[in-house]
């Protein structure tokens, strides 16, 4: 879950704050560094399978689901456990309490649940193999917002035993927010994450449709009952 959105709840959401979001249309993606990737990693080998599954695996603070193999494939609990991408555990940058999915390869796929921030946020994921694909997110400030995000290209590290790469920059190009006032959205963006047309609701309660030029500015609208 990367997106806040592009950026929070799992994997890639510690990554974007070090990633430059926008890309230019030619050069190859901006990613973390092997240094960055280094520092920001919680266990190079993480669990991602039980050996003797016991079926129910229950706690006071976790239960796992484990498929006929004794992969991990879902784990509830009040502190999941830390974003694993390609066999590689990274840090989170709180807590999250909730569910968390995963492929048969053990790595998180997507989850939801709530994140410990101040004020409380109620947060939604699936991903693509180590960036968010799509995510919702309901802040504390009573703003609403659903990302859609590009796939990005898959990179992997050969200083990491050549694992996947996450947090590689990739634009969101459809979003849908209502903010905290109610104002309500839908902005597309172009391939390098620049928000070129969006719809919204005027304070008069008319439909508008922006055109936006690169810098972000407003180059026409069209407003009908305005006029």
């Amino acid at each position: 879950m990367y997106s806040i959105f592009k950026r929070i709840l799992m994997p890639a959401a510690l990554l974007t704050a070090m990633v430059t979001p926008a890309m230019a249309q030619d050069a190859e993606p901006r990613r973390p560094s092997l240094e960055v990737l280094n520092r920001i990693i919680e266990d190079r080998h993480p669990q991602t399978r039980i050996e003797t599954p016991d079926h129910d695996r229950i706690s006071a603070r976790r239960i796992d689901i484990v498929d006929a193999d004794g992969t991990i494939r879902m784990t509830l609990s009040g502190e999941t456990p830390a974003p694993i991408i390609d066999g590689i555990q990274y840090k989170r940058a709180f807590n999250v309490a909730g569910l968390i999915l995963y492929d048969d390869k053990g790595s998180e796929r997507g989850g939801f649940g709530t994140a410990d921030v101040e004020g409380g946020m109620a947060v939604l994921a699936l991903d693509h193999p180590a960036m968010d694909a799509i995510g919702w997110r309901v802040s504390p400030d009573g703003s609403v917002a659903f990302s859609i995000n590009q796939a990005p290209p898959l990179i992997r590290e050969p200083g990491l035993e050549d694992a996947l790469v996450p947090g590689v920059a990739t634009p969101t190009r459809m979003q849908f927010t209502v903010a905290a006032d109610g104002t309500p959205a839908v902005s597309l963006s172009d391939k390098n994450d620049r928000p070129r047309l969006r719809m919204t609701v005027t304070e008069e309660g008319f439909g508008s449709i922006q055109f936006l030029n690169a810098q972000g500015e407003v180059i026409h609208s069209l407003t009908p009952e305005a006029d």
